[in-house]
C-alpha cells in the first residue's frame, strides 16, 4: 500500500476497504463517532479479543502515524496469509497467541481540521476560525477544541492546574483537556475498544521526537520497562519520559492505570509536525521491525 497524499476521512475509509477486499483474513468494525459524525474505524486480525491495539491520529496534526498503521496491517495480512515472515517474525505463530486490532484514526474531525481547515467543519466553522486564528497547522484538538489525549482520566487533577498555570481555560487548538474526562466521543470510543476487546498491549502512535515513553505510575508492570527497550533497540528510538502536560491525561496513562497492562506512547519521526507525507518511507521503514516485534512481547 502506497500514499501520495495525507489521510482525509475519505481517502482512510478508502485505504480500509481496499484492506478488507485484498485480505479476507482482516475483519473491521466501527467503535464509534466523532463529534462531527465521522466514523471511528477498527481493522482486525486474529482473535483480537485479548490482543495487541494500535492507535493512531490522536492529535490532528499527527496524521502520518494513521498511515504507518495502515502500511502495518496490510503488510501483516500479505505475510499472514502467504505463510512468509514479517521482518523476522512469524506472523501465523504470533497471531495464534495474540491477535491485533489497529485504530488508524482515533480524531478524524482533528485530522480534517489540520488539513483542510473549516471546510471540514462547516457547522461550527465561526467557532474555529477563533480558535485557531485562521491557522490549522498544527490543530491537534477534536471538533469542540478538546486534545483527546488530554481527555483521559489519569491524573486529571494535577493536568488540570499544568493547563490553568498555562493560561488554557477553554476550547483551544491544543491542550485543554475538555470540561471533564471522557467527555468526548473519541476519547469514549478508545475506552470502550480497549474494554470490549480486553486489550492486553497498547501501542499509542504520536510524532515528533524518536521518543518511547512506557510507565505511568505504581499500575505499571514491571516488564514494561524491558519492552520499550526491545522496542527502541529495534528501531532506534530512546526510551524517555514525558515531561510537563504531557505527563497526564493520556491514552496510555489511562490504559496503564486501568488495566494494569503494557501501554506505550510511541513518538514517531523527527521535525515539526504535521511531518510531511515525503518523511512517510523513511519513518515506516525505521519502525517497522519494531511494530513486528511488538506482536511476540
Amino acid at each position: 500500500m502506497t500514499f501520495s497524499e495525507p489521510p482525509t476521512a475519505t481517502a482512510v475509509e478508502k485505504y480500509i476497504r481496499e484492506i478488507l477486499r485484498a485480505h479476507p483474513c482482516s475483519k473491521s468494525f466501527s467503535a464509534g463517532k466523532s463529534v462531527l459524525g465521522r466514523k471511528i474505524s477498527v481493522l482486525t486480525l486474529g482473535e483480537a479479543k485479548g490482543g495487541t491495539l494500535f492507535a493512531g491520529a490522536t492529535h490532528g496534526s499527527e496524521w502520518l502515524t494513521s498511515l504507518v498503521l495502515l502500511r502495518f496491517f496490510d503488510e501483516l495480512c500479505s505475510s499472514f496469509e502467504r505463510g512468509t515472515r514479517f521482518y523476522g517474525i512469524d506472523p501465523c505463530r504470533a497471531l495464534s497467541r495474540r491477535g491485533v486490532a489497529v485504530l488508524p484514526v482515533l480524531n478524524p474531525d482533528g485530522v480534517e481540521i489540520n488539513l483542510r481547515g473549516t471546510k471540514a467543519a462547516p457547522a461550527c466553522a465561526e467557532r474555529l476560525q477563533r480558535l485557531s486564528g485562521g491557522n490549522f497547522a498544527r490543530w491537534n484538538a477534536n471538533a469542540c477544541g478538546v486534545d483527546i489525549n488530554h481527555n483521559f482520566e489519569a491524573g486529571w487533577d494535577s493536568l488540570q492546574e499544568m493547563e490553568h498555570a498555562a493560561g488554557i481555560y477553554g476550547p483551544a487548538p491544543r491542550q485543554y483537556g475538555g470540561p471533564r474526562p471522557f467527555s468526548e466521543p473519541e476519547t469514549r470510543a478508545a475506552c470502550g475498544i480497549c474494554s470490549t476487546l480486553n486489550v492486553s498491549r497498547l501501542y499509542s502512535l504520536h510524532s515528533q521526537g524518536e521518543e518511547i515513553y512506557w510507565y505511568y505510575g505504581p499500575h505499571t508492570p514491571i516488564l514494561s520497562r524491558d519492552i520499550a527497550h526491545e522496542f527502541a533497540s529495534a528501531c532506534g528510538y530512546s526510551v524517555a519520559s514525558p515531561t510537563g502536560m504531557a505527563s497526564h491525561g493520556g491514552f496510555k496513562d489511562w490504559f496503564i492505570e486501568s488495566f494494569g497492562r503494557p501501554g506505550f506512547t510511541i513518538e514517531i519521526g523527527r521535525g515539526e509536525n504535521p511531518l510531511p507525507i515525503s518523511d512517510f518511507d523513511e519513518i515506516y521503514k525505521k519502525l517497522a521491525p519494531a511494530l513486528a516485534l511488538a506482536l511476540v512481547m
